[in-house]
């Protein structure tokens, strides 16, 4: 039986020393998910490549942007599920559910974005993702066209790419390790959910 407390399948020895910043971000980690993401888990092994990979992650999902904190989130959810990505497909589809307040949004984007009933602007946003991830051979100036036609400024253009890419290096390193999500990920933002399951339950008759 698998060991659930693991993080990732690789021995890579002790944890790594944390500095100030990194104790303070584990901890506010902690206060606000009630819980320490096991990606940052698995690179403390070494600080250098944790602090650059929170580095990244930050300026990306939560950095100045055209797009919007929930698009980014979508992103990560399309690309993830291309590449059939376990542990993102668990973090960031909670994340999607969070920053929407809609528990479905998550799931159909997880299971084939095409069926989300999305407006143009986010259908072509992850229509580029998707290709990109799929076929980045492929991309041309009549993709990019697409996206400018859609309301996107070439900068907009630039983070997509890039929340893109990021994301199928992670779904790789988390494939290549078997990195695995914290349990809570699929419990968390559901409550939506379960209220209009109960507003559209009939009531029971005495």
């Amino acid at each position: 039986m698998a060991d659930r407390n693991r993080v990732t399948a690789l021995d890579l020895g002790a944890e790594d020393a944390r500095d100030e910043f990194l104790e303070g971000y584990f901890a506010k980690c902690e206060e606000k998910l009630g819980f320490v993401p096991n990606v940052l888990k698995a690179y403390a092994f070494d600080a250098r490549k944790l602090r650059a990979f929170i580095d990244m992650a930050d300026d990306l999902m939560l950095g100045e942007s055209g797009l919007s904190k929930l698009e980014r989130e979508m992103i990560a959810v399309a690309v993830s599920a291309v590449n059939h990505c376990h542990y993102c497909l668990a973090a960031h589809g909670a994340a999607v559910r969070f920053r929407s307040g809609d528990p479905e949004l998550g799931e159909v984007i997880a299971q084939n974005y095409r069926a989300a009933e999305l407006e143009p602007r986010r259908k072509a946003m992850l229509d580029f993702a998707v290709k990109l991830t799929e076929a980045p051979d492929k991309i041309e100036e009549s993709d990019r066209a697409r996206l400018r036609e859609a309301g996107f400024s070439d900068r907009d253009i630039w983070d997509i790419a890039a929340v893109a890419a990021f994301f199928n290096m992670s779904n790789r390193l988390a494939a290549a390790t078997d990195m695995r999500p914290n349990p809570e990920y699929h419990h968390m933002a559901r409550e939506r959910a379960r209220e209009r399951a109960r507003e559209r339950a009939p009531e029971s008759k005495p």
